[in-house]
């Protein structure tokens, strides 16, 4: 990694921005040199996220911030950034997944079009493939992008940012892994240091140190809405960074599990297969964490979602000795089941709604009084005691959901299920796109589950968080389990092992 000092392109100056009195973007000043990876972390709140925002024109700051591009000022009104050459690729890439990437490559500046103005097909699929190409990527474009890997994705999002690739200077990648499988990181990786070596810039938000030694040349750290520090990641370690972002916060243990997996059977799986799961058989006892390990496509993937009863599936699948009826979501619930999806936005939240009514959506009930109308001071009450419990910031049960940061999201996903008490709790990639205290928080409330004697299966990429918590993995290949890993073998290269080596099925 090239460590020369290149010529600032970008400088900001002054940036800030508060809501109401709460004041969540300090004074930040920053730059960013030409052809450089330059990483920007931060814990859940540090203001990360508003930065971003402010740059691509969705927020405005307050009065005083400066922006110079190569010395000449810039405005920060309407489409200032944009036409100086910010290019931003947003979490939530803004696909269309039932359209292709020739589609989604046109959505909003066009498509090659010929006699009497008809769009060309053939051209504009050469176009989409060769800019995909040019960034490592050979995709067919008219497969709809709803089918694609989840790095595929992102190129088809990054082709997209960059449709006027010379006006371009500045590519802002906003967690571009946080959905996305561990193993898919490195195509990204090659992506953007093809982008660094034609002199762009780019702007990498992560919260994944390891990635950021892996690919970024600096590191700016923001902590409580101001920069603590901005460095060349040659000169810093992963301990002295986690300091920064952290200051003096400290991790809670993980409470020790004194007894595992000797309570009763809580849930049992019998033959359970789906599009990919052939034939699965696996039993959770009270008490105990399962981890579920595979690359992608291995049915690591798509298990969790049959067991809950999300996707069509044939099998057997009983809680406590109750069969559930296959495809019901409901049954499960009313049996004790819980699932916390992998795909927050889609599947586990109303991102439009107040944090209270997410948090409660899953029993409202409990706050009917006469008449069957609802105590909202009932309700109030419980999810000021959950966000109390589980820290999560903003305090206020108003505020939308969808404004709060990833790991605070997820804390109020999973005080929706935990409130319930579940017999059963399936977690798939618990701690997707989360900080690092956020995850250190949502590891303890998993043991703190499984100690109150819920049986919890925990399905993720991340091998490392999978030997923490778990008391057996189930390595998936090929739609089938093929290892159980105890005790000393739970060691992430077991793991790895398994996954790239088919050995014989085991039934649980």
């Amino acid at each position: 990694m090239s460590q020369e000092v290149r010529e600032g392109v970008v400088v900001l100056r002054g940036f800030s921005k508060a809501f109401g009195d709460a004041l969540v973007l300090d004074d930040v000043s920053l730059d960013i040199r030409r052809g450089e990876i330059h990483a920007l972390l931060g814990g859940n709140g540090s203001g990360k996220s508003t930065l971003i925002k402010i740059l691509s024109g969705f927020h405005t700051p307050e009065p005083g911030a400066l922006v110079e591009v190569d010395g000449v000022p810039v405005s920060l009104e309407r489409h200032g950034l944009a036409d100086a050459g910010f290019r931003f690729v947003h979490q939530n890439l803004g696909l269309v997944d039932a359209l292709n990437t020739i589609e989604n490559l046109g959505l909003g500046v066009g498509y090659p079009t010929g006699v009497l103005g008809r769009i060309r097909w053939r051209a504009a699929r050469r176009d989409a493939e060769e800019r995909l190409r040019s960034l490592g990527y050979e995709i067919d474009a008219r497969i709809p992008v709803g089918e694609l890997s989840a790095a595929q994705r992102t190129a088809v999002a990054v082709a997209r940012a960059l449709h006027d690739w010379r006006s371009a200077r500045v590519l802002v990648l906003d967690e571009p892994t946080a959905a996305m499988p561990v193993g898919e990181s490195t195509a990204l990786f090659d992506m953007m240091d093809r982008l660094r070596r034609s002199g762009m810039s780019v702007v990498f938000v992560s919260h994944h140190l390891d990635e950021v030694f892996a690919i970024a040349d600096r590191v700016t750290v923001l902590r409580d809405g101001q920069r603590v520090a901005t460095i060349p990641t040659a000169d810093i370690d992963k301990s002295q960074l986690v300091s920064l972002m952290l200051g003096d916060v400290e991790f809670a243990e993980l409470p020790a599990k004194e007894i595992r997996g000797t309570g009763p059977v809580r849930l049992e799986v019998g033959g359970l297969s789906g599009a990919v799961i052939q034939q699965a058989d696996l039993q959770v006892r009270a008490g105990e964490i399962v981890g579920i390990s595979g690359l992608t496509g291995s049915g690591r993937d798509e298990l969790l979602q049959l067991i809950f009863g999300a996707s069509r599936r044939s099998g057997v699948i009983r809680i406590n000795g109750q069969p559930i009826d296959s495809g019901d979501p409901r049954a499960s619930i009313r049996n004790g089941m819980a699932l916390v999806a992998a795909d927050r936005a889609r599947q586990s939240s109303i991102g439009t709604l107040s944090v209270k009514h997410n948090l409660t959506l899953t029993d409202v009930s409990r706050f009917s009084g006469k008449f069957g109308l609802l105590s909202d001071r009932r309700e109030e009450q419980e999810v000021l005691g959950w966000i109390q419990r589980l820290g999560i910031r903003p305090t206020s049960t108003t505020a939308v959901f969808a404004t709060l940061s990833g790991g605070n999201q997820q804390k109020v996903v999973l005080a929706k299920w935990l409130r319930k008490n579940p017999q059963v709790l399936l977690l798939d990639e618990p701690t997707q796109g989360v900080d690092i205290h956020a995850k250190s928080a949502i590891h303890t409330l998993t043991m703190e589950a499984a100690q109150a004697g819920c049986a919890v299966i925990v399905a993720s990429s991340d091998d490392a968080e999978l030997c923490q918590l778990s008391d057996r993995v189930l390595v998936f290949r090929d739609g089938k389990i093929v290892v159980e890993l105890l005790d000393e073998k739970i060691t992430q290269t077991e793991i790895a092992r398994h996954q790239h080596t088919a050995i014989a099925t085991v039934s649980l």
